[in-house]
C-alpha cells in the first residue's frame, strides 16, 4: 500500500501524519520540536512514525514538509548577508517604504528593521519609463565597483530591482548575467524573475526577502533532503503559503513562497474535511503551542490574499499594514494571534493580566512539562483546571509535573491578585479565549460574514480544548473535531496538490486592450507552468492551468482577483471578465458601477499537479473503549466529576453529553455542560448544543 507522509514543525511539537492512499487510514507521531536543529526533530518524527505504523520507506509515495525557516529568519533577523542594487536615485526604497503604520496615532513607532543595511545598497545608472521604453541606457561600468564592494563585504546574495522592469526587463537581466558570471558563489535574485508586477516597493521588498532567506532555506532543505534520502524516502516537497506543495528547486527560486507554509496546510485539510462532510462554509481554527490561526472557507473556496507582511514585531497583528516586510505572493488569508498552549501569562506595569505574545516554546516549554519551565502558561492553566490530564499527555509519553504547574500559576499570577490557583488559571483561559475570539471575528464578522452560518473546525494540539468556548462566544452552532486534530496541519500536507503561482503586469483599460496581448502573456506563463509540471513528472491527465486577473475601476488603488475561464482569449472573454468584476465588486463592497471603465492590472496563472483525492477517516477499535472520571472545572459548575473517554474506542453513532472530555494521543477535546458530541461514520466528532 502507498503512503503519504506530511511533517509540520510547531512551536512545541513536530507532527508527522501518515495516510494510506487506498483506505484513508491515518497514523500519527508527535515529538518535541528541536529548536537548535529543526531538521533533527523532523527525522526523529519520521523515524518514529514509520516504526509505530510498520511502514517501509519503499511504500512512501509522497513526502511533504511545512517549514518555519523563512519566517524565523525574518522574525529573528538572522538571514543572509544581502546586497541590493537599484536604479540610480532609488537606493533607499526599502527604507522609505509606504506611509502605512499599525498605530495611526503613535508618532514614535518604529518600522521593521531594513533587511539590507545602507552600506550594502547600490545604484546603477539606467532608466525605463512607465511605458517600458528605455530613457537612459544601462551603464555597465557602474557594476565594476559594485562587484568589488560585494566581494569585499563577503555578501552571500544580492537582490536587483530596477524601476519598471516588469514592463521591460532587459537592463535587469543584463545586470543579472554580469553578476552571475563575476560572482558565481553569490546568489542573485532579479525582481523580473521573482515578481514581475507593478508596485515598486512591494516588488523590491519581495525580491529582498527572497535574497535574505534564500541561503538559509537552501542549507536547511539540503541537509534535510540528504537525511530523508538516506532513509530511503522519496524526494522532499515543501508546502507553499498559497496552499500547494512544490519541489525544492522551485522553492529555492522563490523562497518567499515558503512563508506561512504550516498554517496554510491546516486550512487545506479543513477544506478537504468540509468536502467530505458536505459543509462548504467553515471557519478553521488552529491552536498550537505558540500561536492561534483562523481562516474562512466559503462555498468550499479558501480565501487567498497577496497583501501580506512578514517579520514584524512579535506582538504585531498579521492583518495590519506597516508591521513587517511586504511580500507579493499569494498567501492563504489568515488572522493570527500570539495565543498557544505555551503562551506565557504575565502582569503588565498597570496591573492588568496579559497572555502572550511570548511563549515558552519547546525549550523549556510549559512548567507542567517538567523540563525547566517556571513561568505560567496556558497549558499549565489547562492542566490545573483538569482540561488536560494531570498525570501525562501523548498517551502517557509525556509525563506531567502538576506541582510545577501549580507553582508557576501561584507565584506568577495567583499571589499577585490574591486568587486561588484554580481561579487564576480560569482567568488565564478567559483572556486567551478572548484573544482567539478576536481572530475568529476578523475572518468572519469583519469580512461581512455571519459566524452563525458557519461550522467551526478546530485542530492543532490545543484547538479542541478551547473550541467550544469560542463557538459559544460567537454563537457558532457546530464544532467539528477531525481525525488526528493534533497533526491536522501535517495531514493537510499530504492532501495538497503540486502548485506554483505565476504573474505578469498588463496595465491597461480592459475595453481597449487587444485580446492577443492577454493571450500572449498567459501563453508565456503557461510555458513556465508546464515546464514545472513536466519536471515534477506530473502526468498530463492530472495537470491544470488556472487563469485569473487583477481588475479594478479606474483611479482605484487596489484590485479584486477575478477568475478567467478556459479556452481562447477573445473579446467575449474580456467582456465576461468585466461583468464578473462588477458582480464581485458589489458583493464585496456593496456597490458597483457598470458604466465606469475597468482597468486590467495583473494577469495570474496557477499551475496545478493534482494528487488523487484522499478520504480522511478515523477507525475505532471497540477494544480500546475506556471511560474514567476526573474533576474538571467549568465556568457554569466549578469543579465537577467529569467522564473522560479515549477517542480511539469511540464507535460511529456514539453520543457523549457534556460535561465530558475526549482524549487521544495527539489532542484533547473539551465538551462543556450544555453541549453534546456525536461520533459520525468517518470518526469526526460533531459537537452541538444539547437539545
Amino acid at each position: 500500500m502507498a503512503w503519504r507522509i506530511g511533517i509540520d514543525i510547531g512551536g512545541t511539537f513536530t507532527d508527522v501524519a501518515m495516510v494510506e492512499e487506498e483506505t484513508g487510514r491515518i497514523g500519527i507521531a508527535k515529538v518535541l520540536t528541536t529548536p537548535k536543529d529543526f531538521g533533527q526533530g523532523v527525522i526523529d518524527g519520521i523515524t518514529a512514525g514509520l516504526s509505530q505504523n510498520s511502514i517501509a520507506a519503499a511504500d512512501v509515495a509522497l513526502l511533504a514538509h511545512a517549514t518555519t525557516v523563512v519566517t524565523n529568519a525574518l522574525l529573528e533577523q538572522k538571514g543572509a548577508r544581502t546586497g541590493f542594487i537599484a536604479t540610480r536615485g532609488f537606493r533607499d526604497i526599502l527604507e522609505l517604504r509606504r506611509s502605512s503604520r499599525p498605530d495611526l496615532y503613535d508618532l514614535f513607532q518604529d518600522g521593521p528593521g531594513v533587511l539590507v543595511p545602507r552600506r550594502h545598497r547600490f545604484e546603477v545608472t539606467e532608466r525605463i519609463d512607465a511605458q517600458g521604453a528605455v530613457v537612459t541606457a544601462l551603464v555597465e561600468e557602474d557594476l565594476i565597483p559594485i562587484i568589488q564592494a560585494i566581494r569585499d563585504a563577503n555578501l552571500q546574495t544580492v537582490a536587483v530591482s530596477f524601476l519598471f522592469s516588469f514592463l521591460n526587463d532587459a537592463h535587469e537581466r543584463r545586470v543579472g548575467e554580469i553578476l552571475r558570471a563575476e560572482l558565481p558563489d553569490v546568489g542573485v535574485f532579479l525582481s523580473c524573475e521573482v515578481l514581475p508586477e507593478i508596485r515598486e516597493f512591494e516588488r523590491a521588498s519581495t525580491t529582498a526577502v527572497c535574497a535574505y532567506v534564500g541561503p538559509l532555506l537552501a542549507g536547511y532543505l539540503d541537509r534535510l533532503s540528504r537525511a530523508t534520502t538516506a532513509l530511503g524516502l522519496p524526494a522532499l516537497h515543501v508546502m507553499g503559503s498559497s496552499g500547494g506543495v512544490f519541489d525544492i528547486a522551485e522553492g529555492l527560486r522563490m523562497p518567499a513562497m515558503a512563508v506561512e507554509s504550516g498554517p496554510a496546510a491546516g486550512v487545506i485539510a479543513a477544506a478537504l474535511a468540509g468536502r467530505q462532510l458536505g459543509r462548504p462554509n467553515l471557519i478553521s481554527f488552529d491552536m498550537g503551542g505558540t500561536t492561534a490561526k483562523a481562516s474562512v472557507i466559503v462555498e468550499g473556496e479558501i480565501a487567498v490574499t497577496a497583501e501580506y507582511e512578514v517579520g514584524g514585531a512579535a506582538n504585531a497583528k498579521r492583518w495590519m499594514h506597516g508591521t513587517g516586510h511586504p511580500i507579493r505572493v499569494p498567501v492563504i488569508d489568515l488572522a493570527e494571534v500570539s495565543a498557544g498552549g505555551g503562551s506565557i501569562a504575565w502582569v503588565d506595569p498597570g496591573g492588568a493580566l496579559k497572555v502572550g505574545p511570548h511563549s515558552a516554546g519547546a525549550d523549556p516549554g510549559p512548567a507542567a512539562y517538567g523540563a525547566g519551565g517556571t513561568r505560567p502558561t496556558v497549558t499549565d492553566a489547562n492542566v490545573i483546571l483538569g482540561w488536560l490530564d494531570r498525570s501525562a499527555l501523548l498517551g502517557g509519553g509525556l509525563p506531567i509535573d502538576l506541582p510545577a504547574a501549580e507553582r508557576a500559576i501561584k507565584t506568577g499570577i495567583a499571589d499577585h491578585y490574591g486568587l486561588s490557583i484554580a481561579d487564576a488559571a480560569a482567568r488565564i483561559v478567559e483572556i486567551v479565549n478572548s484573544n482567539m475570539a478576536q481572530a475568529l471575528r476578523i475572518v468572519s464578522v469583519e469580512r461581512g460574514l455571519d459566524p452563525r452560518e458557519f461550522a467551526l473546525i478546530a485542530f492543532g494540539g490545543a484547538g479542541p480544548v478551547h473550541a467550544v468556548a469560542l463557538a459559544e462566544e460567537l454563537a457558532i452552532p457546530e464544532v467539528i473535531i477531525p481525525p488526528a486534530p493534533g497533526a491536522f496541519s501535517a495531514l493537510g500536507l499530504v492532501a495538497s496538490d503540486l502548485k506554483r503561482d505565476y504573474s505578469r503586469t498588463l496595465y491597461t483599460d480592459l475595453a481597449k486592450v487587444d485580446p492577443a496581448r492577454v493571450a500572449d502573456a498567459f501563453a508565456a506563463m503557461e510555458t513556465s507552468g508546464t515546464a514545472m509540471l513536466e519536471a515534477a513528472n506530473v502526468p498530463q491527465s492530472r495537470r491544470a492551468l488556472v487563469r485569473q486577473a487583477d481588475v479594478r475601476y479606474r483611479r482605484q488603488a487596489y484590485e479584486l482577483t477575478i477568475p478567467i475561464g478556459d479556452g481562447p482569449i477573445g473579446r467575449d472573454t474580456l467582456d465576461a471578465l468585466a461583468a464578473l468584476f462588477h458582480e464581485r465588486h458589489k458583493q464585496t463592497y456593496g456597490h458597483a458601477n457598470p458604466t465606469e471603465p475597468v482597468q486590467l492590472v495583473n494577469l495570474r496563472m496557477t499551475a496545478l499537479g493534482r494528487l488523487p483525492d484522499l478520504t480522511l477517516t478515523q477507525r475505532a477499535d471497540p477494544a480500546q473503549q475506556k471511560v474514567r472520571t476526573r474533576d474538571v472545572w467549568f465556568p457554569a459548575t466549578g469543579f465537577t466529576a467529569t467522564p473522560v473517554h479515549w477517542r480511539n474506542g469511540l464507535t460511529p453513532g456514539t453520543a457523549i453529553p457534556g460535561p465530558a472530555i475526549v482524549e487521544a494521543l495527539d489532542s484533547t477535546t473539551v465538551i462543556p455542560p450544555g453541549w453534546r458530541a456525536l461520533v459520525d461514520e468517518m470518526g469526526y466528532l460533531r459537537i452541538t448544543r444539547a437539545a
